[in-house]
């Protein structure tokens, strides 16, 4: 009786969330992931004001600025952030696999700390053009923490809480947009004396991060399966998991150590053409085109003109804003309660399906405006709602499946793919969508429905429940659709292509 209530006591312990691990989690996330929201709404607000300093400043020059070079640098402006972190992104695999998860994100301040320094000092030295290339710089920054910080806090959490903690970096990437907006407030930092300090503090979190996140651990995965270092791997699980019996999770890392050492660590080249991993790849494709290409950053890009346009008083916008960016926060935080109960693919199915109604209505909303007087108020409930339906499904969830969908010697090149996809769409809704809007107007938010019809068909045929799953569980979900079998046998476990030969089976994690 004695022993099963130690037994219990231990079953209890495991998974928790212990202080060190809560603290690794917040102070990872406030460094790198709140700084990808902040410079995403950064430059809205104050953007009328900026655009006067570029065109005094191209004006000083003796050359006149017509509207259409006005559009055009405006657009590099906010396109060369998500161009930085498409260049971000291809940097993950190489850096992660030689520094570390946590190694990585300590070396990644530099392109947080060196920007903010030139975007500070960029109405000094007369230049908008220093701005535009602290916007790639930055952007490079913030491909890599969107990245890095959901793949080294996938490895710390145990499994019961990969879900919810793999939400925390989108939860911080909404509290910086939200920061940012509340900041650009007229009265505060959105004006013309304020914006170079506004789009300077986006270096207070990097200088955080480097001062604390030595004293946490390195992601124990790495250090053992990567690095071979079983002494520093348990040390850290020990401290994570806040007791001292971690052997159960070590065994589980031995046996995918094994696998690593026949398989090696799978380049981006390897990984689009190995059979076992076809779906998955193809999956975290989609999903990150869809949660980019559906329109979300069209709105944090563009939220004051988008206001404007459904008839909010100019005055009213900034706080019209802040409130939407309020809501993202508030729902973003619901989904980290929520995502372990409810699932991965009934919040991305809920979430998409919410995004594309809301686009067909502000469409509808935004063509009959100028006949029916209470219809911009139809457009803000809209905004409102896209963006709940965006914050608990489309925004969070991609980069907790592509963590839990790929194995530790996928995992970099896995995100690598992802990342890059989830930029260049990015960068393409940056750059594109004023001119959608000077085209279609009204009706451009139609392309960001049909995006978001067919990722969720997509989601609804493809993409299997991962919660509280196995790495061998998962594969095992996706083996039927890769045409590939699965063996499992007391001691070890293989993976292999139907009619492939013993000696071209592939090892997979099995406990």
């Amino acid at each position: 009786m004695e022993k099963e209530m130690i037994v219990g006591k231990e079953q209890e312990r495991k998974g928790r969330l212990t202080v060190v691990l809560a603290l690794a989690t917040l102070i990872s996330a406030f460094g790198s992931s709140f700084q990808y929201g902040y410079n995403v709404a950064v430059v809205n607000s104050p953007s009328p004001d900026m655009q006067k300093f570029y065109s005094s400043v191209y004006e000083s020059r003796n050359e006149t600025l017509t509207d259409s070079v006005q559009t055009l640098l405006w657009s590099l402006t906010v396109s060369m952030y998500p161009l930085g972190g498409f260049f971000g992104s291809l940097m993950v695999a190489p850096l992660v696999n030689s520094f570390g998860r946590k190694g990585t994100l300590l070396f990644n301040n530099i392109f947080s700390i060196v920007p903010a320094v030139m975007m500070g000092i960029s109405e000094v030295v007369n230049s908008f053009e220093i701005i535009i290339v602290a916007r790639v710089i930055i952007g490079i920054c913030a491909g890599l923490s969107s990245n890095v910080v959901p793949m080294y806090l996938g490895e710390l959490a145990p499994k019961n809480l990969r879900g919810a903690i793999g939400i925390v970096p989108q939860l911080f990437i909404t509290v910086g947009i939200l920061t940012a907006q509340v900041f650009g407030i007229r009265n505060i930092l959105g004006n013309a004396e304020g914006w170079p300090i506004m789009l300077a503090l986006t270096g207070i979190p990097a200088v955080l991060e480097l001062l604390l996140l030595p004293f946490f651990p390195e992601s124990p995965r790495y250090m053992l399966i990567q690095k071979g270092d079983e002494k520093n791997a348990r040390t850290g699980l020990q401290h994570l998991r806040g007791w001292q019996d971690v052997e159960e999770e070590l065994k589980e890392m031995r046996v995918e150590e094994q696998s690593e050492k026949a398989e090696g660590q799978l380049s981006v080249l390897k990984l689009l053409t190995l059979r076992s991993l076809r779906w998955q790849l193809i999956s975290i494709i989609i999903m990150n085109m869809g949660q980019q290409l559906s329109g979300v950053n069209a709105i944090y890009y563009y939220a004051d003109s988008i206001f404007g346009t459904a008839g909010v008083k100019e005055n009213d916008i900034q706080y019209v804003t802040v409130g939407t960016g309020t809501v993202n926060v508030l729902m973003t935080l619901a989904a980290v309660f929520i995502v372990e109960a409810s699932g991965r693919k009934l919040l991305l199915l809920i979430g998409f399906g919410i995004c594309c109604g809301a686009c067909v209505i502000l469409t509808v909303a935004l063509s009959l405006q100028e006949t029916l007087h209470w219809m911009p108020y139809v457009s803000i409930a809209c905004v409102i709602i896209y963006v709940i339906g965006h914050a608990i499904g489309p925004s969070p969830i991609p980069t907790v499946i592509t963590n839990e969908v790929f194995r530790q010697s996928s995992r970099p090149a896995a995100f690598m793919v992802a990342g890059s996809v989830h930029w260049l769409s990015n960068f393409t809704v940056g750059l594109v969508f004023p001119f959608i809007v000077k085209g279609l107007g009204a009706y451009g938010f139609i392309i960001f429905a049909f995006i978001c019809l067919v990722t969720l068909i997509y989601i609804w045929v493809v993409i299997p429940e991962t919660k509280n799953t196995t790495f061998l569980e998962i594969s095992k979900l996706f083996a039927k659709r890769n045409g590939v079998e699965i063996l499992v046998e007391p001691d070890e476990s293989k993976m292999k292509e139907a009619g492939v030969r013993d000696d071209k089976q592939v090892a997979i994690t099995s406990l």
